[in-house]
């Protein structure tokens, strides 16, 4: 804690992050430090629940098994203690993925670090967001599968909600900053000059 000025924590179900987040508070303060808090968690955001909650499924829809087994062995010998909470959030089973509202532990099941993700509507995302960082997190470290498309589906759905929640501003940080970008989160681009026209 002597060292750090951010901490970071992978998507657990709220109870978990806040009693983590208490924990490593307590001892940046014993350091004479005070932290920022972060959060690492894949995202799957659509128009209704429904669509997202399919889109995870099919996610593990191609997957046997004897995949997930497989996987679950080689992240068992992991002496991450990161790691050992993913899996001890689903078990290594299909069953009970949704850990706390919206939020899915599915990608843990066969993929290693941070494996969960907030789904649902819009709407709701941005509530499980909110309420994430009520708890104190100020960092969001947000990805999807595929990457790009759920890049899109989180720009023009989540952020505008976060944005009017007053949770998120455009990157250039003005106040008339344009909802749309043609690079998306990468902030507004110069205007053409007028030579260039």
């Amino acid at each position: 804690m002597r060292h750090s000025d951010v901490y970071l924590t992978w998507g657990e179900p709220p109870a978990l992050v806040a009693a983590k987040l208490d924990r490593v508070r307590a001892l940046a303060a014993a350091a004479g430090r005070e932290l920022r808090f972060g959060i690492r968690l894949h995202v799957i955001a659509r128009d209704t629940a429904e669509q997202a909650w399919a889109q995870a499924q099919c996610l593990l829809a191609g997957i046997s098994e004897a995949d997930i087994r497989a996987a679950q062995e080689g992240l068992r010998r992991s002496e991450s203690e990161g790691q050992r909470r993913m899996l001890d959030l689903h078990g290594g089973s299909r069953d009970g993925l949704e850990v706390a509202p919206n939020l899915w532990a599915g990608v843990g099941l066969v993929r290693g670090g941070a494996g969960t993700a907030l789904v649902g509507s819009h709407t709701e995302v941005a509530d499980r967001i909110a309420e994430y960082h009520a708890l104190g997190i100020d960092e969001f470290i947000l990805s999807g599968y595929p990457h790009l498309e759920e890049a899109y589906w989180f720009g023009e759905g989540v952020l505008p909600i976060l944005r009017d929640r007053g949770l998120w501003r455009h990157p250039d940080g003005s106040p008339g900053a344009p909802d749309h970008v043609d690079i998306p989160f990468a902030g507004a681009l110069a205007p053409e000059p007028a030579a260039a026209r």
